[in-house]
This record gives C-alpha cells, structure tokens and sequence, in this order.
C-alpha cells in the first residue's frame, strides 16, 4: 500500500500497491491519482508542492519523497545544478543554495571510483551530456564506460532529460558533432570535457572541465571500463586557435578561458602528433539534440523508464534499491521529481520496473532514472526558509557530493 503522509490540515487519499499481471514482477502502482495529486502536499513555493509516500515493493515497505513542479507557472523553471566545473562535486544541499534554488534532486551516474585504474584518480564527472543555461558542458561517453545499472535495451548513454527554451520538459537523446581542422586535414571530434574518450578518437577539454586529470579519459575501451589505459597518447594545447604546447601523456590543472585542450589515444593521438607549436587548429562542438528542433535549456544524463504511460521493455525487475527518477505530465508542463528514503527501516527499496510503474501511477506519462544508492537526495526549503534541508535519509547517513541534480527556481 501506498499512503500519503497525514498533514495537521488535511486528509490524504490512499494509494495501493497491487503486483501486476504479465512479465512485470514485482508491485506496481494502480489506483493512481491524478497527476495534481501532490498538490494536496506541503507548498515549497508557488508551483512547487512537497510530499511523502510509503510505497509497498515487492522487497518491503519503502517510503517516497516527491516534489511536483508546475512549469506551467511563468516564474516556475529547472535548471541544472552543477559545482561549476565538469570534473568536480558537491552536496546537492550545498549546490542548491548557491544557485539559489527552492528545491532539486541529485543527477546523472558519475565517475566514482578507479579501482581499476590505481594509477588515474577518478574524475567525478557525470556519464551523460550536460547543458547549464543552454550552454553545452560536455557529452556521453562510450556505452561501455558507463557507470549505473545496465541500461535498459535500446537506449544509449547519450538519453538526457531536461527542459527546452519552450519552457517544457522532455526526455531525448544528445550526440556530439564536432570536428578538429588542422592543415593536415579534419578529424570528428570524439569527446568534449569526457571521463572517458573513444578508442581511436581526440576529445576537446575547455575551462569547463576543471582541474582534474585528463589521463582518465584515456582508460577503458568502448565496451570494457576496466581494461588498461591506453599507453599511446598525446595532447595539444590550443590557445587563440594556434598549438601553444605538446605532451605525450595528458596533463592536469585548470584550463585557462580561450584555451582549449586536445587528448588523443591510439589512432587519435597519432593524429596529434603530426601537429607543431605555432598551427593553425580550429575545433568546433555542439550538441544535436535527435528529433526536435526545440534546444535544451537544461539537460543532464540518465536513461527512460516510461514513454507514453508505458514502461520501456527490458526494466530490471529483481534488483531493488533505493533510486531518484523523474515524472513528466501534462505534456512536460509537470514535473515529478521523485526520491526514495535510504533509512535502515525502508533501504529495501524499489526494482527500476517497479519505480516506472510508482511514476506512472503518480500520474507521469514519461519517466527518467537518474542516479540511486547514496547519491539519492531531495532538498527543498520548509516555508519561510532561505536554505533548503535535506528531506530524505541519505543511505550513508550524510549527503554524498555529486557532479549535477536537477534545480527548481521561482521567481527569476
């Protein structure tokens, strides 16, 4: 069973977990409301409404947090929350205040850990592409390289959710197009600001990366994460369109703004090294956005779980955990953004199958999951509050940093 929260003011309506027929195994919600329905919850600010559910899965009893965003409020709007920097991270509670937001949720799966890689220290950065105020950040990296559970079939690291300059939200996909001109002939560009480039290939650093090691990006392979990192490399410093400096291993520190870095491997770093001090190089990047003609405002990474009200085939159904995932309704005018509670009494949580059928329930015609266990956060301020609190338990007992989350703004 599904509850809402009893508030002093009013009554809440009841939900109910049933198991659903047909290959899904599990629970699924049914007997939905509308997708007003957390409405009926705690106002964070005008459009922007909090709530608590108990969720009854197949492994336990979890408990949900969900803020319900209106864009179809003028002042209400989503914006990327990031700690300025690809290649860095932060609290949510911590980037939502310095942004100014009145509530948000973690993003994207991020580079965590190198275990396997002891000599290349873990970047931090997020899997997916990211836009911050229709300024384009990075891009994906290869599907092998993700970090996350396996992506459902069908869909790529390069699936974002975020909302275009019309004002809505929607789910898509985001494929880097760029090229590097040399005198000798041009080249694809096969990353822009990536933990991680395809083998073969030359990726594009700007300012926005920061100052983590660029040697990351040179590990793994398209499909294996784990396998060595590359031993023929090569990286070209571009300053004012011309080669100021060359380096046969990938550097680190800041990038200076107007400078923009170039790292090769295998094929790609050949490539590189036919470049002297002093040419001509011009590189060019964008994001193109597969099937709309309406740019992102806003997006970052993660992958679908509903299109059209239905689940994506293919979604785990046995692996439960606590997870954060988003809701669209109303034609991306309502947004859900929706996070489970990681206290010892509710850590069960939910299978991804089974938070696809708690958003649809809740009313989402679309469903996004974005990154779960200890990253899992949902901030929002109380009423009268400049500062936001964190509303459910962190799994680790505190707020994990992580590289971006999904902000909720008003009033600008």
């Amino acid at each position: 069973m599904a509850t809402r929260r009893k508030s002093p003011a009013r009554g809440r309506s009841v939900l109910t977990l049933l198991a659903a027929l047909g290959t899904l195994t599990g629970a699924a919600l049914a007997g939905a409301a509308p997708a007003g329905a957390a409405e009926r919850g705690t106002p964070v600010a005008p459009g922007v409404v909090y709530e608590e559910l108990d969720i009854k899965g197949a492994q336990g009893v979890t408990h949900a947090h969900v803020l319900s965003v209106d864009l179809r409020n003028a002042k209400v709007r989503l914006g990327l929350l990031y700690p300025g920097a690809v290649a860095a991270r932060a609290p949510v509670s911590q980037l939502a205040d310095a942004e100014g937001a009145v509530a948000g949720v973690n993003g994207d799966f991020f580079n965590i850990t190198e275990t396997q890689h002891p000599d290349a220290n873990a970047t931090g950065a997020s899997v997916g592409p990211a836009i911050a105020a229709g300024h384009v950040l990075k891009a994906a990296v290869p599907g092998g390289q993700r970090f996350g559970p396996a992506l459902p079939p069908g869909t790529t690291t390069e699936e974002v959710i975020g909302t275009g300059t019309d004002g809505r939200a929607r789910m898509g996909r985001l494929s880097l197009r760029g090229s590097v001109r040399t005198p000798d002939g041009t080249l694809p560009l096969g990353g822009l600001n990536q933990y991680a480039l395809p083998v073969g290939s030359v990726g594009a650093f700007t300012a926005e990366w920061g100052s983590a090691s660029r040697k990351r990006a040179t590990c793994g392979t398209d499909t294996e994460r784990a396998a060595p990192c590359s031993t023929d490399t090569f990286e070209v410093t571009l300053r004012q369109g011309r080669v100021v400096a060359v380096s046969d291993t990938p550097g680190t520190g800041p990038i200076a703004r107007g400078t923009t870095v170039l790292v090769g491997r295998e094929a790609g770093a050949q490539w590189l090294r036919k470049l002297t001090e002093g040419e001509k190089v011009s590189v060019t990047h964008r994001l193109v956005a597969a099937g709309s003609g309406v740019p992102y405002h806003f997006a970052l990474g993660g992958y679908p779980l509903l299109t059209g009200g239905q689940p994506l085939p293919g979604l785990d159904d046995t692996t439960a955990a606590v997870r954060t995932a988003v809701g669209l309704a109303g034609g991306g005018r309502r947004v859900l953004l929706f996070a489970l509670d990681g206290a010892a009494e509710y850590r069960t949580g939910l299978t991804v199958a089974e938070v696809a059928e708690a958003l649809r329930g809740l009313g989402a015609r679309e469903g996004f999951s974005l990154d779960g266990g200890g990253s899992t956060t949902l901030v929002a301020r109380a009423p009268g509050e400049t500062a936001v609190s964190v509303r459910n338990h962190p799994t680790g007992g505190a707020e994990r940093p992580v590289p971006n989350g999904i902000g909720v703004f008003v009033g600008r």
